[in-house]
């Protein structure tokens, strides 16, 4: 089976009128991949994004591609299992893209405790603590937008990602309950969910697949990665970008406590 690459319009396709002139944003995971796509994506929309990752190199880097637009991009190194840090470092934002993920694919008897503890820690309880830091702010001005970058495997489960899939399910839960609390203040909590996206984390993923299974990396994607998706191809950051800008304009207002697949037909199985 053949892929197909994204279309030209996945990446320069007009973006979503989306107005953060003056508005905070927190984007966790920002050095590479779908973070710093959201990243750029907030500050073109001219917000002042706080760029959170443990590399710091990678956010110098992307501190430099936004020089051009109209909002700016400013680095903060931050280890996320310093739960007390990460809270703190949410204080004052008015938009908040949950996005910083980690992956380990073994089966659950050989899956070690302390890395599945890790997964847990920077996937779902720091998210909370952020929620957490940020919800002040938020409910003090009646307005605020939270996004979780959860996945395909927050809505289905896949051998041998015990930790990955366990906190995306814990993740879709969080996100509903701060749509309920946030509901009366005027601040909105979703997920976004999508597929394999070519980011470093899955380039890794298709190059260990092909090794392990001797087989070409185009094979590994048409038959490993996307073998349920309807679409044989890998999403863009790009495209989730748009799609986490779509959901702080104001016509996504009423959108709530939902979840915005990105699936390429996945969970249409």
């Amino acid at each position: 089976m053949t892929t197909h690459p994204a279309p030209a319009s996945a990446s320069v396709s007009a973006p979503l009128g989306l107005d953060l002139v003056g508005r905070t944003a927190l984007v966790t995971g920002a050095a590479s991949g779908i973070g710093a796509a959201c990243a750029l994506r907030l500050a073109a929309a001219g917000a002042t994004v706080r760029a959170v990752d443990r590399d710091e190199t990678g956010l110098q880097a992307l501190a430099g591609r936004a020089a051009a637009l109209p909002g700016t991009v400013e680095a903060y190194g931050l280890d996320l299992t310093d739960l007390d840090a990460a809270e703190r470092a949410a204080a004052g934002t008015d938009v908040l893209v949950n996005n910083a993920g980690l992956q380990l694919v073994r089966p659950i008897e050989d899956f070690p405790p302390e890395v599945f503890h890790t997964i847990l820690t920077v996937m779902l309880e720091a998210p909370f603590r952020l929620i957490r830091g940020a919800l002040p702010h938020m409910y003090g001005q009646g307005w605020g937008r939270i996004v979780n970058l959860s996945s395909v495997h927050g809505l289905r489960a896949s051998a041998y990602k015990s930790a990955y899939v366990s906190a995306k399910h814990g993740l879709e839960g969080l996100s509903k309950t701060a749509a309920l609390e946030g509901a009366p203040h005027g601040v909105t909590s979703n997920c976004v969910n999508p597929g394999y996206v070519r980011t470093p984390l899955v380039e890794r993923q298709i190059a260990d697949q092909a090794a392990a299974h001797g087989i070409p990396r185009e094979q590994v994607v048409s038959e490993v990665l996307l073998k349920e998706s309807a679409l044989k191809r890998l999403v863009e950051p790009d495209e989730v970008a748009e799609a986490v800008a779509y959901l702080c304009t104001p016509q996504a207002a009423f959108i709530t406590g939902t979840s915005l697949s990105l699936d390429g037909g996945w969970t249409a199985r």
